[in-house]
């Protein structure tokens, strides 16, 4: 009976890792029509991604976070100017960020900024958010308005009693709390209403999920080494029964910190909201994950020092100093899925 229950766990183990090795299919989605989404640093994340792909990117939803480049590639700026800043840790200003951001399009680290004239952005900051100050969050407003984003094509929701968390219709805990696992039912789909802004008038979404989640070797993506970049070896994607025969449309939700797999399960796969809208929208759903790191670590034979205890993604400069544009590890990876999803069938 021992070896019959060894068996079973061994069994139960090489079907594990079995699945975390499923390469991401090619779905020929539409490479035109990417949008992305996130909450706290996966909010950082997003504008990241839109600033240095704006020509593929077509909008971005953002939640408790502010402008890009904010943090200067600096952990402390992140912490204090760019979360709760203050008279002696203030915002970085747009024009610097603007000037700054204009620099890196000349060098070609990111897509032409005019691009982003054409983007649909949603901003979302809770009235018991104590941990990213309204502030900043109203300051990335204006960072897309300095590009030239009209102020009608910016929605900015303010007025919602929610702490720190990914807002949600009915899932999570209540809606003023701070606390794992950061989603909280605020009787507001936030998912839902970021996406009717982002991609024009969409059908209702289903009243139950029949597409699938699918787990997918996040490694082969990430140059074979996600652990050193801070990422997971698997991420995870919703696809809709409508999209495994007909081109879709790609959106990309960033989890904030403490949000993982890792860290709270599937929960923020299942629960954030996205894929019942996805399912009757002709919508892929990609959530990239990432990883805690405390320090040196080592995937094969080579050693990388990683300091993220809390699993956020890289918007200060912890993976190099190119985080924030097209050569970031971790941009370069999430670009690498959205590749292979709109990569043509079969291939």
């Amino acid at each position: 009976m021992l070896l019959t229950r060894v068996l079973a766990v061994a069994l139960a183990l090489i079907a594990a890792a079995a699945r975390a090795n499923d390469p991401l299919p090619a779905l020929g989605a539409d490479p035109r029509a990417v949008t992305v989404s996130g909450i706290s640093s996966g909010g950082y994340m997003a504008v990241q991604f839109n600033v240095a792909h704006a020509s593929i990117v077509a909008g971005a939803g953002v939640l408790a976070a502010g402008p890009y480049y904010c943090a200067q590639g600096s952990v402390v700026t992140a912490y204090y100017n760019c979360m709760t800043p203050g008279t002696w840790t203030p915002l970085p200003g747009i024009e610097q960020l603007k000037a700054q951001t204009d620099g890196l399009a000349r060098a070609r680290s990111i897509d032409p900024t005019d691009n982003l004239a054409s983007a649909r952005v949603w901003l979302f900051s809770g009235t018991g958010d104590r941990t990213v100050d309204p502030s900043v969050v109203d300051a990335l407003r204006g960072f897309y308005a300095r590009y030239g984003v009209p102020a009608e094509r910016i929605a900015f929701v303010k007025d919602k009693p929610a702490g720190h968390a990914m807002v949600t219709e009915s899932a999570g805990g209540p809606c003023p709390v701070t606390a794992a696992p950061f989603i909280n039912d605020c009787d507001f789909d936030a998912a839902g209403e970021l996406l009717k802004h982002l991609l024009g008038p969409l059908d209702p979404p289903a009243a139950k999920e029949s597409g699938r989640i699918i787990r997918y070797d996040q490694k082969q993506l990430s140059a074979g080494d996600a652990f050193s970049i801070g990422m997971a070896d698997s991420g995870y994607a919703y696809v809709p029964r409508a999209c495994e025969a007909a081109q879709c449309r790609v959106h990309v939700a960033f989890h904030g910190c403490r949000q993982s797999v890792e860290a709270i399960g599937e929960r923020f796969v299942r629960e954030a909201g996205y894929n019942r809208w996805a399912d009757t929208n002709r919508l892929i759903v990609l959530y990239p994950q990432t990883i805690t790191r405390n320090g040196w670590g080592m995937a094969g034979l080579r050693w990388s020092f990683v300091f993220n205890p809390r699993g956020c993604w890289d918007w200060w400069g912890y993976t190099g100093s190119q985080y924030m544009t097209r050569a970031g590890p971790q941009i370069a990876a999430v670009k690498a899925m959205v590749d292979r999803l709109a990569a043509p069938r079969g291939s």
